[in-house]
């Protein structure tokens, strides 16, 4: 908290912030004469009563030093008294240190076996995900094979039923010419250097 001497000197140095320039001046301000003769006044008169506290203060400096002594050797009484307590009770606090050491081991063998179950269930998930995509893959695999087939049977069945067709299609262009039944005409002889389609492959 500040002293009355304190708060007059902030009202005064607020006072002559508030005070305007001289014209043509950054230095010299114009002020109240009478405002300013009435704070000094007032300074004035707190100044002694202010010197006289201070003075009762710096008197009273060898009983506030005693009275601090006498508190600091408390504390040091206190402190003292607590650490015998503590050098009696470490027997106490060993036990409780090995207590703490078994509560943490105990904790730590828990946590180690839900960590192994954690891996072994998704040991067993990733299992379970193997063998249902196998099975998703084998039945895709079946379906293709049976495509295939039934592919490779509807193929043979249309060359069985090209080469009946060309069968009858000989057979015709033998009755148009009976005169060469016993031989093979030109265009004969060049149909039959041609390949039988039964033999072509199919890409």
């Amino acid at each position: 908290m500040s002293s009355k001497i304190e708060q007059l000197i902030d009202e005064i140095e607020q006072y002559i912030d508030g005070c305007k320039y001289q014209a043509l001046s950054n230095t010299k301000i114009i002020v109240n004469k009478e405002e300013i003769d009435e704070l000094l006044r007032e300074l004035r008169m707190k100044t002694p009563d202010e010197i006289k506290r201070y003075q009762k203060i710096i008197s009273n400096k060898e009983a506030i030093l005693n009275d601090a002594k006498q508190k600091a050797e408390a504390l040091i009484n206190a402190a003292t008294v607590q650490t015998n307590e503590l050098i009696n009770e470490h027997e106490i606090m060993q036990q409780a240190y090995a207590q703490a050491n078994e509560v943490v081991g105990m904790a730590t063998t828990q946590a180690q076996q839900i960590l192994d179950n954690a891996t072994l269930e998704a040991n067993d998930v990733k299992s379970a995900a193997m063998q249902y995509t196998d099975d998703i893959l084998g039945n895709l695999e079946a379906i293709i094979a049976h495509s295939i087939e039934n592919t490779r049977q509807q193929f043979e069945r249309t060359i069985a039923s090209l080469q009946s067709c060309m069968d009858i299609v000989k057979s015709n262009r033998m009755e148009l010419h009976p005169e060469s039944a016993d031989g093979e005409t030109d265009q004969e002889s060049e149909l039959s250097g041609e390949q039988d389609p039964a033999d072509l492959q199919i890409l």
